[in-house]
């Protein structure tokens, strides 16, 4: 397109603002100026002069911004808090400064060095996933922007290098490094084009137009050298939508607004350049004030283990406790007994100075007590919280290397850049999702149109792609419909209208032909499109504000209806005269454009065409369109509310065009009244103008509707009726107006026709009458009056409906939003949410959908999910449980805030039902495995202590209790906790209601843990007397020898050790090379262990020096024993096992069952276990297409010839 070059040394010509008759070109004073220098208006920027000793005083934020957890001052001090706030590592802190003390029953390097190793691990793993955001940072720190120097040239320098006060100039394409004061730009009238999408979702361009002031007077790089000036305004906040401030320049006030704001990670569009005044920097930025910390996420089954590590504190005081009073107990009567003597005369009591003295038996007992706390931390698991470090990094790894979330185009595989929250995945109730770039690709496709009561467009949209699948290929869509599915796809970007009476000149032929002309001469003139021609091709391509009217032009384009040029007051295009046949070009002088706004929810302009004639082109929504026909307007009306209604139900956006011809006089009355609304500096202005525009807005005729497909990501539509069968509840959060976001809804099917939708607005009568009278305290009372009563009503419905599974959507938008937050009703609001089986938030700003993911999340007290790829999203996912960023689009301040990352929305299937609900099942059974075992090796621990009257004597060597953790029993369960199985991904996918286990808690519930700890008590009970008795009357080698405590010891360490490894066999489901490795291993290991620590010189080595080489391993009974005990103690979980898998299945053993059955492939047994993840209520294709057949009975023979061939 025309525009300014490089340097500012040509200006483009077109004055854009006359095209945007809306806008006030002189701005004026105002009541929100008043307050400029009180309270929370007090920044002062003095402009081109940054290190001024004003400036510097002012000690305004540097432009550096930080996303990461740590600094490296507080990497270390923060680090060590997040790991010792986790309570089992704080306890083993305790003992381990406790074994440094002479009542330690163990070395104190047995204790510590296991600890230290716990810590060091747990602070490597955050330091690297921290170092990743740190670099990520440093990318956005160092990207370069033109800085004026002061001497009129302009040059390099690093974004973090801004300051308060700089001068900028912005190329196009680049981001705004800074929130910047718009001085001016490449078009004469100083507007710009910007992509907002980073702050607000929208793909639409916006446009900024800086003061006439500056405007004029700043062209080229040198105007720059004497520039002074001074800018008063509001200081930093997080509103996007407003900006007040004043400029001060030579001697002239001007007031300023947030039409001449530029916000930071926006991007300049279809603008050569601007110039631009830095306001703010760094984090007093826009879009960082709406971002917050990057919160520490604990994982809830994290958060619970701490109360079972809790419940086991309670039970080793419990033991130290008793166990102290009785060692007291048994230290007072001890010479009593024995008449004088000491009947324990082997713990040399005469010799010791307290412990054992009878003299001194209740301070025996108190220190006894802290040595038994030391003794049974064996039933904490030191090595837990480092294992599952390991097993979620490992994780996390399988997850990064999926080649099936891998997003060839963009190279974008996931990416999980932090691994605490592996498990959560799969524990997701809620889903809370932004629309343009997450669940659309931002691009729209003209598809269909009706025009004059005929429908045309033989495309097919992906709504009817997708239950055309489902329904073995034909399309659930109206007979009078007559549609093909085209696997081709679309040749052109925004056209994708397929339909042979109309391409190629053919709708010259038909009955309504001057009609069609009528129509596609709309979609060529009723626009601000600006046309770019290129030199080389003579092709035509367009910027737009908004992709639907790119879809427009395109589509008048490719119809044979080409708009190719615009100047300040016309338009021209290319056509087939009817008359000739000929290509002509027409000029059409354009008046007036009356804009879209959500509010008028149409657009218009007024046009004088070749003939003299004034005609008034209007396209808007039919709830407003049909309502201004004139009566000699309607002809095609009722076939035409037919096809609408048709095209929304293919998840559809729909527009309604008429015109009408303008009389003269009438058209010169409205321009005088309109010129002066437009000019008028009252506070009603905007009520004026939209006044005297409805009266011109009246008594159209309709020429037809347009359909354009908001072209969802690949897979949308799959993904949510797969996560929707998986009981997932799904929100959608967006900056976009309700139209739009209820469109995409239908299209993904997250709305569908029969559903009950209760909209929640403020576009009441007596609210707009109360905003034209502006009394601000009565319009929010009565808006919050309203919200109430709305809800109330949509609640009261819901009530109503109960037992009846009726569906309800509920859709509220960002004014109501507001008070539905507020303290006394967002507990309404959220029961409300609940009960329906959609929520959509429209015109929802940063904070508001934090706001709104907060309260998912503290009033359900279930998981929650955010995903989003705009930095609009960040506050949303730092808020949610799990923040997913989409990183397939440009921008990366969501992905930089976010959990996880992945290129498209459709790959939230496979990481959740696969990876979540593995990852989930993994940790589960590998916390309560760990319980297991230290519960089983802690009570022999206790059960040897009471053998022995509680002389705090332990029944193993240092090195065998501290090594028991680390080398003996872990590695299984970390191969357990990265390549268990419970149930294959194609299960996964075939069974979405398997999820319901994580969500529901079901393999982590109390019941399962006390499960499995009695399961270690039976286990170490079985083990210890069955050892015990095994030896306790026998000579234990030729030579006369009884087994002594290091022989007990021995043998019940081996039982142990061999018993809860093939306690892994039989909790296994799915085996690999690495399990038997690291299971068959770790039993290898103890043996070898026990020879080469045996074999070091007793000093060392102790009691276990050559034990195993010279007592054990010659004696039968050993072998005989060890063999036993393993069968005993495995016999009770294996029963239980068996009759909870015969006759009590879980959902995930019974299609375990399917495939062991052989009823994998049995399409009529699997889908009768498939229909109890699909609800009435529910959303996505699946229950539409549900729906669809209990609406008509004319699918059941298709639906049931359908399902017996799948």
């Amino acid at each position: 397109m025309p525009g300014g070059r490089q340097g500012g040394r040509r200006r483009s010509r077109l004055r854009l603002s006359n095209i945007y008759a809306f806008k006030c070109r002189k701005s004026s004073f105002q009541e929100d100026h008043s307050q400029i220098g009180g309270p929370g208006f007090s920044r002062v920027v003095y402009c081109n002069e940054p290190n001024s000793p004003a400036s510097e005083r002012r000690n305004y934020a540097g432009n550096y911004v930080r996303s990461t957890k740590y600094t490296p001052a507080s990497f270390i001090p923060k680090s060590l808090f997040e790991q010792f706030r986790r309570v089992a590592n704080f306890y083993f802190l305790v003992t381990g400064i406790l074994s440094l003390t002479p009542l330690s029953p163990y070395s104190a390097v047995s204790a510590l060095l296991p600890l230290g190793f716990v810590i060091l691990v747990s602070m490597v793993k955050e330091g690297i996933e921290d170092w990743g955001r740190k670099r990520q940072d440093i990318e956005v720190n160092n990207r370069r922007v033109k800085v004026h120097d002061g001497n009129g040239n302009f040059r390099q320098e690093e974004w973090r290098e801004l300051k308060v006060g700089d001068i900028v100039r912005v190329e196009k394409d680049e981001f705004f490094p800074a929130d910047l004061l718009l001085l001016s730009s490449s078009y004469e009238d100083s507007i710009c084009y910007v992509e907002t999408m980073n702050l607000d979702g929208e793909t639409n361009l916006k446009v900024k137009q800086g003061l006439e002031a500056t405007s004029s007077a700043l062209h080229e790089d040198s105007d720059f050298k004497e520039l002074k000036a001074v800018v008063r305004c509001e200081d930093p906040n997080a509103d996007l939508y407003t900006f007040v401030g004043t400029l001060h320049l030579e001697e002239q006030r001007h007031p300023l607004s947030i039409q001449q704001l530029l916000l930071r990670d926006s991007k300049l569009r279809n603008t050569e350049y601007v110039y631009g005044a830095v306001v703010f920097t760094g984090h007093d930025t826009k879009v960082i004030q709406n971002s917050t910390d990057p919160p520490s996420k604990r994982s809830r089954i994290e958060r619970k283990m701490d109360k079972i590590i809790y419940m086991m504190f309670f039970v080793v005081f419990l033991m130290s406790f008793i166990g102290s009073i009785v060692f007291g107990i048994e230290t007072r009567e001890d010479r009593a007994r024995a008449g004088g003597r000491t009947e324990r005369w082997y713990l040399k009591p005469d010799d010791a100075d307290i412990f054992f003295d009878p003299e001194k038996a209740p301070l025996a007992a108190i220190l006894h007590f802290f040595t038994a706390v030391m003794l049974y931390s064996y039933f904490i698991p030191i090595s837990l919280y480092v294992s599952i470090e390991i097993v979620k990094v490992l994780q996390s790894v399988f997850i990064n290397n999926d080649i099936l979330m891998y997003y060839e185009e963009t190279d974008k595989p996931a990416h999980a850049r932090t691994s605490n929250l592996n498990e959560e995945l799969g524990m997701v109730d809620t889903i809370l999702s932004d629309k343009t770039g997450t669940l659309t690709c931002n691009s729209m496709e003209f598809i269909k149109c009706s025009i004059a009561g005929t429908a045309y467009g033989r495309g097919i949209t992906e709504v009817e792609r997708s239950m055309a699948m489902r329904s073995g290929g034909a399309a659930l869509v109206g007979d009078d419909l007559d549609v093909v599915v085209d696997k081709s796809g679309p040749k052109i970007k925004g056209f994708n209208f397929q339909d042979e009476r109309v391409m190629k000149g053919n709708w010259v032929k038909q009955r309504e032909a001057a009609v069609m002309q009528k129509f596609f001469r709309l979609l060529a003139v009723c626009h601000t499109a600006i046309p770019e021609t290129d030199e080389a091709t003579g092709a035509v391509s367009y910027e737009a504000e908004s992709p639907d009217e790119a879809a427009f032009v395109v589509a008048a384009r490719e119809l044979g209806f080409e708009f190719f040029s615009r100047t300040q007051n016309g338009i021209s295009f290319r056509e087939l005269d009817l008359a000739t046949g000929q290509k002509v070009e027409r000029v059409y002088r354009l008046l007036n454009v009356l804009e879209f706004n959500s509010a008028r929810k149409r657009m218009s302009v007024i046009v004088r065409d070749e003939d003299g004639k004034l005609l008034l082109l209007s396209k808007g929504a039919d709830n407003v369109m049909f309502e201004r026909l004139a009566k000699n307007g309607r002809k095609f009306e009722e076939k035409t509310r037919e096809h609408v209604n048709e095209y929304a139900d293919a998840g559809l956006r729909t527009l309604i065009l008429a015109y009408r011809e303008v009389d003269e006089n009438e058209y010169i009355e409205f321009s005088k009244n309109f010129n002066e609304a437009k000019n008028s500096v009252t506070t009603d202005r905007e009520s004026l103008i939209d006044e005297i525009t409805d009266q011109m807005e009246r008594d159209l005729i309709l020429l037809g509707a347009t359909a354009v497909e908001d072209k969802l990501q690949n897979g949308v539509p799959e993904c949510i009726d797969k996560l929707a069968q998986a009981g997932i509840k799904i929100w959608v959060l967006t900056g976009d107006k309700m139209e739009t976001a209820i469109n995409i809804g239908f299209a993904c099917s997250l709305l569908r026709q029969e559903m009950k939708q209760i909209i929640i607005n403020l576009e009441t009568p007596h609210i707009k009458a109360l905003e034209k009278a502006g009394e601000k305290d009565a319009i929010e009372q009565a808006s919050r009056e309203s919200v109430v009563k709305q809800m109330e009503e949509g609640k009261a419905l819901i009530t109503g409906s109960s037992g009846s599974h009726e569906a309800f959507a509920l859709i509220i938008d960002g004014k109501s939003l507001t008070y539905a937050l507020e303290d006394d009703f967002k507990k309404q609001f959220l029961d409300l949410a609940t009960g329906c089986a959609s929520v959509i938030c429209c015109r929802s700003s940063p904070k508001q959908k934090a706001l709104v993911t907060r309260l998912v999340k503290s009033g359900t007290g279930k998981t929650t999910l955010g995903i989003g790829d705009g930095a609009n999203d960040v506050g949303m996912l730092q808020e949610a449980d799990i923040g997913i960023g989409i990183s397939g689009v440009e921008g990366m301040q969501a992905v930089m805030s976010s959990d996880i990352a992945i290129a498209q929305f459709r790959y939230l299937e496979r990481l959740l039902l696969v990876h979540g609900h593995w990852c989930y099942s993994r940790i589960s059974s590998m916390i309560c495995y760990f319980f297991y075992k230290n519960i089983t090796f802690g009570v022999t621990v206790f059960l040897y202590e009471a053998y022995t009257s509680f002389s705090a004597q332990p029944a193993y060597n240092d090195w065998f209790l501290s090594l028991f953790n680390v080398f003996f029993s872990s590695l299984p369960v970390i191969a357990l906790g990265v390549f268990d199985q419970d149930v294959s991904s194609r299960f996964c996918y075939k069974f979405p209601l398997l999820y319901q286990e994580g969500v529901q808690n079901l393999l982590f519930s109390w019941k399962r843990i006390i499960g499995w700890m009695f399961n270690g008590l039976i286990t170490a009970l079985a083990i210890f007397f069955i050892c015990k008795e095994s030896q306790e009357h026998q000579l234990y080698n030729p030579n006369g020898k009884t087994a002594g405590r290091e022989i007990l010891g021995g043998t019940i360490y081996t039982c142990i050790v061999w018993v809860v490894n093939l306690q892994m066999v039989l909790a296994i489901s799915y085996f690999t090379w690495v399990q038997h490795i690291v299971i068959w291993g770790s039993i290898a290991l103890w043996y070898i262990f026990l020879m080469v620590y045996g074999a070091m010189g007793p000093s060392f080595s102790t009691d276990a020096y050559k034990v195993f080489l010279e007592t054990l391993a010659p004696a039968p009974s050993y072998w005989l024993t060890t063999l036993f005990v393993m069968i005993f103690a495995l016999i009770p979980y294996f029963v239980f096992k068996s009759i909870q898998m015969r006759f009590f299945p879980g959902y995930h053993q019974m299609i375990q069952w399917i495939r062991y059955e052989g009823h994998s492939n049995d399409p009529e047994f699997v889908e009768m276990v498939r229909q109890r993840s699909i609800r009435p209520t529910t959303v996505g294709f699946t229950a539409r297409r549900a729906a669809s057949v209990r609406r008509s009975g004319r699918f059941h023979d298709q639906l049931k010839k359908n399902f017996i061939a799948f």
